[in-house]
């Protein structure tokens, strides 16, 4: 077996061997686990992994390689990947670059050969924490140095969002919404397309008159990283724009009406991430499956006296899932109907969208 050059050290100063792909350095980041079976490059290039290193759960990663067009950004932030075992000859006839070739393009450093099972109990008994990957012959001591002297930063969603608007416009298009960009998936983006929607993505710090100027149907709010309660730009918009028009915001962007409102977030032990949450729709009564990235999370006791009602809740922990002011005619939702990857059962929120823009154009 040849030799390890490669090491995690958590907080907690246990410490991982394995081996190194992608870029070759040393990086300190949270440390995270997603449980989806498949899609590991839409997780690499989801921009709420920003500054995460994330622990893949299933337990080959890298056999089908990366496609152009599975990208959710443009270029990827993930703080970087934990795996079991990694496949760097892909089979699969759509593939352009391996998955290692990718994260050396982005200087992402990645990890295989570790016991990502024990790994994993670890991060959900004691909760998400500082992790550093480094050489494996870095003493373990000087590794806990650096990583406590390491400072969280607070900026994650300044750094994904987008500088200057721009547009994905679809043939005939019936609608135009203004999205504002905390980290878009693009998916969320071909989803509105595809219903018939002009998009126009602004940055997280566009203001009110801005997004009026484009004379919107509705106002997406998008996912993000990091702390809600930091990007009080977008929490000021919503305060703002609540009731002059549609309003659909999806992961952060519903940590984001929620704050708005006034009611709370709180970050969770662990996170929800992965493409298997079910979670019951307290209007119909359906379960949903649902996928999900995110480390905060709707307080449900502050939601009394907002104005906000509680329309969807998760199965596995009680936490909330969907709130809604049909006055405002304002919806939000903590997982990702435009599952990217994972289940498709909640796309008709999309098509809620929608209907409440209509609804709106015809008043």
């Amino acid at each position: 077996m040849k030799p390890y050059d490669k090491k995690i050290v958590l907080e907690n100063g246990l410490e991982f061997y394995g081996y190194g792909f992608g870029a070759d350095r040393e990086a300190v980041n949270e440390i995270v686990f997603n449980t989806s079976m498949v899609g590991y490059q839409e997780i690499l290039s989801d921009p709420s992994y920003t500054d995460q290193m994330v622990v893949m759960t299933y337990p080959l990663i890298g056999n089908y390689g990366t496609a152009e067009e599975d990208y959710e950004t443009k270029f990827p932030t993930i703080g970087g990947m934990i795996v079991r075992e990694y496949n760097d000859t892909p089979s699969n006839f759509r593939y352009t670059k391996t998955l290692g070739e990718v994260f050396e393009e982005h200087d992402i450093p990645a990890i295989s050969g570790i016991d990502t099972r024990r790994l994993v109990r670890i991060i959900r008994n004691e909760g998400s924490q500082r992790v550093i990957i480094t050489d494996a012959a870095t003493p373990t001591e000087e590794a806990l140095a650096r990583l406590r002297a390491h400072v969280v930063p607070t900026d994650m969603v300044a750094r994904v969002s987008c500088k200057k608007r721009w547009f994905s416009r679809t043939p005939n298009h019936k609608y135009d919404v203004v999205a504002i960009d905390c980290g878009i998936k693009y998916n969320i983006i071909r989803s509105l397309n595809a219903r018939g929607c002009n998009v126009t993505v602004v940055p997280c710090d566009a203001s009110v008159e801005e997004i009026l100027a484009f004379r919107p149907d509705g106002l997406f709010l998008s996912n993000g990283p990091g702390d809600p309660e930091y990007v009080t730009p977008v929490i000021e918009t919503v305060r703002r724009l609540k009731g002059r028009l549609p309003i659909f915001g999806i992961c952060m962007g519903h940590q984001m009406v929620a704050l708005a409102y006034g009611a709370r977030t709180f970050k969770l032990k662990f996170g929800h991430r992965g493409g298997n949450h079910p979670v019951k729709n307290l209007e119909t009564g359906r379960i949903e499956i649902t996928s999900q990235n995110h480390s905060y999370a709707v307080d449900i006791d502050s939601l009394a006296g907002t104005g906000l009602e509680l329309t969807h809740v998760n199965l596995l922990d009680g936490t909330a899932e969907g709130v809604a002011c049909p006055a405002d005619r304002i919806f939000s939702v903590q997982y990702h109907p435009e599952s990217a990857p994972g289940p498709q059962d909640s796309a008709y929120l999309f098509d809620k969208f929608i209907k409440m823009m209509e609804e709106g154009k015809n008043a």
